[in-house]
């Protein structure tokens, strides 16, 4: 009989995932505030520049500040009620008075910025718990539990530990548990990331989750469905993910101080003066323009443009920058830490080496194997007739398949006998000491020869590690959950010196917090549902492929679309050439801010003065942070 396929968690194209994803955005409100504001703003923008009557373009851009801004607003008198100072609404008061003095444009702009970066921030923390939710699909909901023999329906979610489950063939583990009957082979690369189902038999350990192959299995339930390992990743992801949602631009933690001192500075402008008998309109529009000159708004777009226009840049490169503290983040990485299969691997077997014995050649068994293989949907059957096609060999129909688990397949090919199966411990050492998986190949009985396999590594995968090497002066840390001689034997051929294998999803997290506490900031690469408490858990995460798990893509902070492993080191440096336009800006807008700030203190700033020198800086360095808008901004 033809072993049914081993499904994996559901993948969603990517234009399904798009348009999901747009639906669910517009769920929230903060979505939809941002989005009218910014259309606002664009209409304001269009017929400002097109000369229409200004009541027209200044109803469009006040339109757009209210739209955007009373939540903010409201937001920031709570926490004015609260004792606390929040730079939201220091933004809000900055925009009212850009439009008290005929800025209005300006105001509506500033506005956006923050309507919109709220609304980035609603929807990444919604996705994530949404994607924590989606999580338990992978566990069926209800398991055939087995009381004094008699089979009966029940919750999963109901199993006690010591309960004993069966698992018929194709279906999925319901519980945690340990095999007390029956043999198969399970799929546990979602746990695991193991390229190739794993052969079970009494007192094995299974996972709530992975996928049955060709047998039926009796199991007894080891852990309740809280705890079991599918469960404990879901709880690692929103740990993770709450630990990070605090994380900001710098820009931004300085600002919340900086919000106070602007307020503090212009009531001292305006008291003390009148205190010393100044006259009162004199005052006001002293302080007026020194909280004009001295806002954040020059400060704010000091940042946003370099970064912004670099994680455009990347998007043009098929890799998908969710925010700018992950554009940010880039380039401060000191650390890297990556997944085997998927990731350096294409997570698909492939017949790597062919061994014939006497009398045979390479592709007369490859041929025959093929043939065997053809009914099979295994993954190895599948690489066996792979290899053949891409050699060009023909293959014979074969009668009288059979599959036995553990043990192969066999048939007859074209009168004889030909067996594909498990293969003696002492059948090409060398293969195995590489990590390899051997299967020995049988004709009528008789010892043919062995076929080698392999997860095969991605041809960008060495100059990539070596890149990143060179980039941070150490070797990335290579975490899997798959056994430590494949593991071992890939990082020897990547050059990576430090591995550690057969990890469950939290060691691997165990291991990014523990070179967080050696003062790195680590960047995570990985591809399956086992990697998404370590993506969470990383300053900055990268999912490989833009049709992963929707777990795996919500925990990441980028999602490498075109799954091209060579686009890491590029999307660092373009990170790091963004922090220094940040950088170059901040300094410029800076020095504008002192000395118009000194100017108003020491002598009589004119506001039209101040403002266009305000104004100036502001497009100036928005200006300089679109330079990285340019293609050869982005450097492989």
């Amino acid at each position: 009989m033809t072993a049914p396929v081993l499904d994996r968690p559901a993948r969603t194209s990517t234009p399904a995932r798009v348009s999901a994803t747009v639906r669910t955005a517009l769920t929230l409100p903060e979505v939809r505030w941002a989005t009218l504001s910014l259309g606002l703003f664009a209409l304001g923008v269009a017929l400002h520049l097109a000369g229409t009557p200004a009541p027209l373009w200044w109803t469009a851009y006040l339109a757009c500040c209210a739209a955007g801004g009373w939540e903010p607003a409201a937001a920031g008198l709570q926490a004015l009620r609260e004792r606390t100072l929040d730079v939201d609404l220091l933004m809000v008061v900055a925009a009212a008075g850009a439009v008290a003095i005929g800025q209005v444009a300006d105001a509506a702009l500033l506005i956006v910025i923050f309507a919109t970066s709220g609304a980035l921030e609603a929807f990444a923390t919604r996705r994530t718990r949404d994607a924590v939710r989606s999580l338990t699909d992978l566990a069926p909901e209800q398991a055939c539990r087995l009381d004094d023999g008699r089979e009966t329906r029940v919750a999963a979610a109901d199993l006690q530990v010591g309960d004993v489950v069966l698992v018929r063939p194709g279906d999925r583990l319901p519980a945690d548990g340990t095999v007390v009957d029956g043999a198969s082979e399970v799929d546990q690369a979602s746990i695991t990331g193991e390229p190739l189902p794993v052969d079970k038999h009494p007192g094995d350990e299974v996972f709530a989750g992975t996928a049955n192959g060709t047998g039926s299995l009796t199991v007894r339930v080891g852990t309740a469905a809280h705890g079991s390992v599918v469960a404990r990743i879901g709880a690692l992801v929103e740990q993770a993910s709450a630990t990070k949602a605090g994380t900001q631009l710098f820009i931004e933690k300085v600002e919340q101080r900086y919000s106070v001192g602007v307020v503090v500075a212009t009531l001292a402008v305006f008291t003390v003066p009148l205190l010393l008998g100044a006259d009162l309109q004199d005052a006001l529009l002293r302080a007026m323009t020194f909280m004009i000159v001295a806002s954040p708004c020059a400060l704010v777009l000091a940042t946003m443009p370099p970064l912004l226009s670099a994680i455009a840049t990347a998007g043009r490169q098929g890799v998908l920058v969710t925010s700018a503290v992950a554009m940010e983040g880039l380039g401060s990485v000191t650390a890297v830490v990556v997944d085997k299969t998927g990731t350096l691997t294409d997570g698909t077997p492939t017949v790597v080496a062919v061994g014939p014995v006497a009398g045979w050649t390479g592709d007369e068994l490859l041929a025959l194997a093929a043939s065997v293989e053809a009914p099979s949907e295994h993954p190895v059957g599948r690489a066996v007739v792979a290899a053949a096609h891409a050699r060009g060999l023909p293959t014979s129909p074969v009668t009288g398949f059979r599959a036995a688990v553990g043990r192969g397949v066999r048939g007859l090919v074209d009168g004889r006998t030909v067996a594909v199966g498990a293969a003696d411990p002492d059948l090409a050492p060398d293969e195995r000491q590489r990590g390899r998986t051997v299967v020995a190949v049988t004709v009528d009985g008789v010892p043919a020869g062995w076929l080698a396999l392999a997860d095969r590594v991605r041809p960008s995968a060495a100059a990539t590690v070596a890149a990143l090497r060179d980039a941070l002066g150490r070797s990335p840390l290579l975490l899997t959950g798959d056994e430590e001689r494949a593991a071992g034997a890939l990082a020897a051929e990547l050059g990576i010196t430090d591995v550690r294998a057969g990890l469950l999803p939290e060691d691997k997290v165990a291991a990014v917090r523990e070179l967080q506490a050696r003062g790195h900031r680590v960047l995570v690469v990985g591809d399956g549902v086992n990697d998404a408490p370590a993506l969470a858990a990383a300053d900055v995460g990268v999912a490989m492929g833009g049709v992963g798990s929707d777990l795996t893509v919500s925990s990441a902070d980028v999602v490498v679309v075109r799954d091209d492993l060579a686009t890491l080191p590029a999307l660092v440096g373009l990170s790091r050439r963004a922090r220094r336009l940040v950088v170059q800006n901040l300094v410029v807008a800076g020095s504008v801010v002192l000395a118009l700030v000194s100017w108003d203190l020491v002598g009589h700033l004119p506001l039209p003065l101040g403002v266009a020198g305000h104004e100036g800086s502001t497009v100036l360095v928005a200006l300089n942070g679109l330079r990285l808008l340019r293609r050869r901004a982005w450097r492989p």
